[in-house]
């Protein structure tokens, strides 16, 4: 994309790429992957989302830009704002597609692709393929030529698969003395709530062990620094509810653990994917309660 956009410079003030992400933390890490891979390229890109003010947005909309990297509604707001136009747009990508869908965007979705040229180069990446996606991928991509790279809805080979079982009142104290007998310093743990993540952050830290939360109800701003706390290494336990599941990329991240077993059979594969890089095999851990367990017919007795 960036090669094909060095190929032919802007004419005009663009975005003449425009990538839509589900979440505010995948957005703003894909965009630091496209700053990085065009670093010595006259590219000039921008990251737009929600939770932050709009104006210093419009303010960089406004000089021109080749790649745009938004989230469906803030896009929106700056559309209706005037301070984005989109008939420049010649490659359209929808990354992280299924979670879009999970998270209702599919509206704002629509309204986009009704406002782009009829004549651009459309890529989907969804990490499963549910017969939704199949649908969304029919409707928006002319005979598209479809690249697999796993076995529909599977877990990497490379994981380790743990299963814990545990009373429910028991699991934050097995969570504790994991984390201190195996000297984790760095672990994801994923919750199913929001309160359920600051409540098990908040009993972390009085175990003595540093902890962050990260789900919607922080602000960006918390989120950011959660986040970054947590691949310095300043923070040992992050606590996240789903939407950190998809497209979070910490380096070499060792444990993953579930401390509540998810909704849906996809997100586990996304929770756990978070898991090993570069080779490296990593461990997924699983604290199940006989209430969860009588769920999963794989687990019982």
């Amino acid at each position: 994309m960036l090669q094909r956009l060095a190929e032919n410079p802007r004419t005009g003030k663009g975005p003449r790429v425009l990538i839509l992400a589900p979440t505010r933390e995948l957005a703003a890490q894909v965009h630091d992957s496209v700053a990085l891979y065009s670093r010595y390229m006259p590219t000039k890109s921008a990251v737009v989302f929600g939770g932050v003010k709009i104006n210093p947005q419009m303010m960089k909309l406004r000089k021109g830009l080749d790649v745009l990297v938004a989230t469906p509604g803030r896009l929106m707001d700056l559309y209706q704002q005037n301070a984005v136009r989109f008939n420049e747009v010649e490659i359209l990508v929808l990354d992280e597609a299924d979670r879009m869908l999970d998270m209702g965007f599919i509206r704002d979705i629509r309204k986009i692709l009704a406002l782009l040229p009829a004549k651009r180069q459309n890529l989907l990446f969804s990490a499963t393929f549910s017969n939704e996606i199949r649908t969304l991928a029919e409707g928006l991509l002319d005979n598209p030529v479809q690249v697999e790279v796993a076995a529909r809805n599977t877990a990497a080979e490379s994981i380790k698969q743990s299963v814990y079982p545990v009373d429910q009142s028991q699991k934050t104290a097995l969570l504790s003395k994991l984390v201190r007998d195996n000297g984790w310093e760095q672990v994801l743990v994923f919750t199913r709530t929001k309160h359920g993540a600051n409540r098990l952050t908040q009993k972390l830290e009085r175990d003595g062990i540093t902890a962050a939360a990260i789900h919607g109800n922080k602000s960006q701003g918390a989120r950011t620094r959660a986040l970054a706390d947590f691949k310095q290494g300043e923070v040992r336990v992050l606590v996240a509810t789903d939407i950190a599941a998809r497209g979070l990329d910490i380096k070499q991240l060792p444990q993953v653990v579930n401390f509540e077993l998810p909704n849906v059979p996809e997100d586990y594969v996304h929770r756990i994917g978070r898991t090993g890089r570069a080779g490296e095999s990593g461990h997924a851990l699983s604290l199940v309660s006989a209430d969860e367990a009588r769920c999963l017919p794989g687990l019982r007795g």
